[in-house]
């Protein structure tokens, strides 16, 4: 084929009428290895395997400097493209500067090889700027007007420049002055700025530890710009300049700092990477297609390991639990008399003393039964309602979390309201000597179907303010101690279950209480309660306040850890045993890729040596600013 008929046929640069010629040819000899003006079946194989090298861009551009087809280029070929560029109609370069005779030798006569040319081209438009701020400091002040800065900045560098932040260059320069002068540090520093938005994402995701909707202030980005020299406070103090004539905050988030970069949405010119990639994006975010048959299977993928992962963690903490229990039944009113158990300490040792080491776990065996379902519901019930409740974006407001956890709650109780009150008759039944052995099957027969269900009206007091606490909490603990690549260790991810497990243990307390009271047998001579509003006024008149808080650090203690192993397990249990069913990931569970789905084309045919071709051609110029006319001059 011609040049044309790869150019302005094939990849469809531009229309063939009208078309520059020189820049017809300079783009079509990248594939004409032999320079002899016909594109073979051989050399476009070569140049489509070109476009899929990692260095593709660099490596097309060699191409089309290279004239000779030599494997070098001499100052004279580059000299040739760059005066054929539409930038330099604007602003002449200086092919007489210290910059060309350093990388060509003192007569220009030297050739430098690829590698070398990728450095001349990444530092020739720094000189290039240089040389244009020197040309309008006619004075030697060091300083420029802000409408030479535009002009400069809107040539030289356009495309590093977004809509906005183009037609805002004279605004940003002012600094909201009236008249000011542009010095040459603060040129670089807006220029650099622009060439490192890439890096300042980086920043910014590892002070945020990945959470791209976080909010940082200029104070927290310098802090942790400390670990990166390329980053000035002067450069960090421009970001915030520019950000602040859209959102007059002080802080900044991630959609700002995309919002100034105009690279973001480039198709990437990598052809097998790119079809990874594309996959990984969408497991990650759960937005590509699966059957219901999948969403199904995925569900009780998670319930079983939910089952696992709550039977570890109840068997872990059973016997702080089964001290909390004690404890909340234990009365103080006059009716009772002396307190069986002066603190949780206590009742601790003259449970192991009166009932022996196994008496730590009487019940067990029912709350394994209940607690495998309930820890499972919640679970399943949690991923399943955040799923449904989250944004297109990934991202999920705090009353969808706490409606997540909320709903998991309630819907756990409905199933595990019988198995809790035949776990807690069972674990106060030691504290009374009696011939006949209580068992499960006697109590279920002795309270009936519907007294299964006594006290649930506070199980979901309980059970539901804990889950909406609970879940947000854990979330963002995890984001909190996630490293800077969003990855948990299974350390962290314990830390992060344990701590949130503390507030919502502790405060609904007063609701646990209520239902032990009401789920307990009540003995000869206690008070008798006709339902949560009764029993919260006896208890209140009868024992005071504080009352409603007893056995809150045995709660605590024990919901805290547990929900630690629970967490932890279940965490673990997805990793290990992975299954894809075309659902989004836990979060945390992988680090995320910091460049190539961020780079990505969303847009599946972008794949093959048409598509690549194209996006390499663009990136040519949207990376370099290596702008070649494409039309021929109408003057």
């Amino acid at each position: 084929m011609t040049y044309a008929d790869l150019i302005c046929k094939y990849l469809q640069l531009f229309k063939a009428e009208n078309c520059n010629e020189n820049t017809l040819k300079l783009l079509g000899s990248s594939a004409d290895t032999t320079r002899d003006g016909l594109i073979s079946f051989a050399e476009f194989q070569a140049f489509e395997a070109l476009l899929c090298l990692p260095d593709s861009l660099y490596a097309l551009a060699f191409q089309v400097f290279d004239q000779r087809g030599n494997g070098y280029i001499d100052c004279e070929e580059f000299e040739s493209i760059i005066k054929h560029s539409t930038l330099n109609s604007k602003m002449p370069f200086n092919f007489d500067s210290d910059f060309i005779r350093l990388h060509f030798g003192k007569d220009k006569k030297r050739k430098i090889s690829y590698n070398e040319f990728t450095q001349l081209l990444h530092d020739f438009h720094e000189e290039h700027a240089l040389q244009a701020f020197r040309s309008f400091d006619k004075k030697d002040t060091g300083y420029i007007t802000p409408t030479d800065f535009e002009f400069i900045i809107s040539n030289l560098k356009s495309h590093l420049l977004t809509p906005f932040v183009r037609e805002n260059l004279v605004t940003i320069a002012l600094g909201g002055e009236t008249h000011r002068s542009i010095s040459y540090a603060y040129f670089n520093a807006f220029i650099y700025l622009l060439n490192n938005l890439e890096l300042v994402k980086k920043i910014y995701l590892s002070a945020t530890r990945r959470d791209e909707h976080k909010e940082i202030t200029k104070e927290e980005l310098l802090y942790q710009a400390q670990e990166f020299a390329q980053i000035t406070p002067l450069e960090i103090d421009i970001l915030f300049q520019l950000v602040g004539l859209s959102r007059q905050t002080g802080k900044v988030a991630y959609a700002d700092i995309a919002n100034l970069t105009p690279m973001e949405g480039r198709e990437t010119p990598f052809s097998l990477q790119m079809q990874i990639a594309e996959n990984h994006l969408l497991l990650e975010s759960g937005q590509n297609k699966r059957t219901p048959a999948m969403a199904i299977f995925e569900s009780a993928y998670r319930f079983t390991l939910g089952a696992f992962a709550g039977a570890t963690g109840a068997t872990a903490v059973y016997p702080i639990d089964l001290v909390k229990t004690r404890m909340q039944n234990q009365r103080t009113g006059s009716y009772v008399g002396e307190l069986m158990y002066k603190n949780s300490i206590d009742c601790f040792k003259k449970v192991i003393r009166h009932e022996g080491f196994f008496g730590l776990y009487r019940g067990l065996a029912p709350q394994l039964v209940g607690v495998a379902p309930e820890k499972a519901i919640k679970l399943t019930m949690n991923d399943l309602m955040r799923d449904k409740l989250m944004n297109k974006d990934g991202s999920i407001p705090l009353w969808a979390e706490m409606v997540a956890g909320g709903t998991a709650g309630g819907c756990q109780v409905i199933f595990t309201n019988p198995l809790e009150i035949v776990k807690i008759r069972l674990q106060v039944a030691g504290e009374i000597a009696s011939q006949s052995r209580v068992s499960a099957i006697s109590v279920i027969k002795d309270l009936g179907f519907f007294g299964l269900y006594k006290g649930s009206k506070a199980c979901f007091l309980r059970d539901i303010p804990f889950s909406a606490i609970y879940f947000p909490a854990y979330a963002h603990n995890k984001k909190f101690f996630a490293d800077e690549n969003g990855f948990n260790t299974p350390g962290t991810l314990l830390l992060s279950a344990t701590l949130a497990g503390m507030p919502a243990a502790f405060l609904p307390t007063p609701a646990d209480v209520i239902k032990t009271r009401l789920q307990v047998a009540q003995r000869s001579g206690q008070t008798t309660y006709n339902g949560v509003f009764d029993c919260i006024k006896k208890i209140w008149q009868e024992e005071g306040g504080k009352a409603f808080w007893k056995g809150a650090p045995a709660r605590v203690f024990r919901s805290s850890p547990q929900f630690g192993v629970t967490l932890l397990t279940y965490e673990l249990l997805q990793r290990l045993f992975y299954v894809d069913f075309g659902g989004r990931r836990p979060q945390g569970s992988e680090a995320k890729s910091v460049q190539l789905e961020e780079m990505l084309s969303r847009n599946p045919d972008h794949v093959g040596g048409y598509r690549l071709a194209h996006a390499t051609f663009n990136g040519i110029e949207s990376k370099f600013g290596l702008c070649l006319p494409r039309y021929k001059s109408l003057v």
